[in-house]
C-alpha cells in the first residue's frame, strides 16, 4: 500500500447543463489524477461525462465504468464492488480521483453504493462528496415554481413502484416528486388523482438538457411511452 491513499471525491454534476455544476466541483475536476463515471454496458455512454467534460483536462484519464441495468441484487452489488476495487486500485497508488454521478451524490446516486465498497476495502479512506444540483430542483426552476413554502412538507420518492407511496400515505404531503417515471407514469398520475386533495401535476423530460420538454397536460402519457428521465411534480391546488 502506498503511504498516501488518494482522496475519493463525489462529483455531483448536476441534471444535464454543464453550467450548473458548481465552481467546487469544477475546480476539483481540474486537479485530480483520475476521473471515473457510470456508464451504459450497451455503448459505454455516459451521460455525466458528456456534462462534465469542458471541466476536465484533456490529459486526465477518464474510466468509463459500466453498471449493468438488472433487478437483481447480487449482480447489483457484485458490479458495485468490482468497480470499486478498480477505483481503489488509483487510491491506493496516492492518486485522487473523482467519481461523476448526476444529479447529487447523496441523492438516489451510484456513489453511495461505491463509497461503501470502498468502505469495507479502507475503512479511513479520505472522502469528500462535492454536492450538486438535483433534477427535481433544476425542474422547479424551470417551471418557476416554489417547491415548498412556509410550513409545507415535501416528498420525493423514486417511481420506480407507480404512484403507492403516496396512496399509504394519509396525510398527504402538499408537494411530491416522482423520480425516474417513465415505467409507472400512468399508474403515478392514477395515483395523483385519486388523492382527497387535488393535484396540479407537471411533467419534465430530460431537465436543463438540451432536448428538455416541459409537458402540462399528463393526459399525452396515455398515447406515448414516457423517457426514461422523466419526472413529475405535483402541488397541492390552492
Amino acid at each position: 500500500m502506498n503511504s498516501k491513499i488518494g482522496t475519493i471525491y463525489g462529483i455531483g454534476v448536476g441534471p444535464g447543463d454543464p453550467e450548473l455544476i458548481t465552481l467546487k466541483a469544477s475546480k476539483i475536476l481540474r486537479t485530480v489524477d483520475v476521473v471515473f463515471a457510470a456508464a451504459s454496458t450497451k455503448n459505454n455512454h455516459s451521460l455525466a461525462v458528456r456534462i462534465a467534460s469542458r471541466h476536465i483536462p484533456e490529459t486526465t484519464p477518464i474510466h468509463k465504468l459500466s453498471f449493468p441495468m438488472t433487478t437483481d441484487p447480487d449482480e447489483t452489488e457484485k458490479a458495485w464492488c468490482e468497480h470499486a476495487n478498480t477505483i481503489y486500485e488509483s487510491l491506493d497508488a496516492g492518486k485522487d480521483a473523482a467519481f461523476l454521478t448526476l444529479g447529487d451524490p447523496m441523492t438516489y446516486s451510484t456513489f453511495g453504493y461505491i463509497l461503501r465498497c470502498l468502505k469495507d476495502i479502507e475503512p479511513n479512506i479520505p472522502v469528500e462528496t462535492v454536492p450538486g444540483i438535483t433534477s427535481y430542483q433544476a425542474a422547479a426552476a424551470r417551471l418557476n415554481t416554489p417547491l415548498v413554502e412556509g410550513e409545507e412538507s415535501l416528498l420525493v420518492v423514486s417511481g420506480a413502484k407507480g404512484g403507492d407511496r403516496l396512496r399509504r400515505l394519509e396525510n398527504k404531503p402538499e408537494t411530491v416528486v416522482f423520480l425516474k417515471a417513465y415505467r409507472n407514469v400512468q399508474d403515478i398520475t392514477r395515483a395523483i388523482g385519486e388523492a382527497d386533495t387535488p393535484y396540479d401535476s407537471k411533467g419534465i423530460i430530460k431537465c436543463s438538457q438540451p432536448d428538455e420538454e416541459i409537458i402540462n397536460d399528463m393526459e399525452i402519457f396515455k398515447n406515448r411511452r414516457p423517457d426514461y428521465w422523466t419526472l413529475i411534480i405535483a402541488k397541492q391546488k390552492k
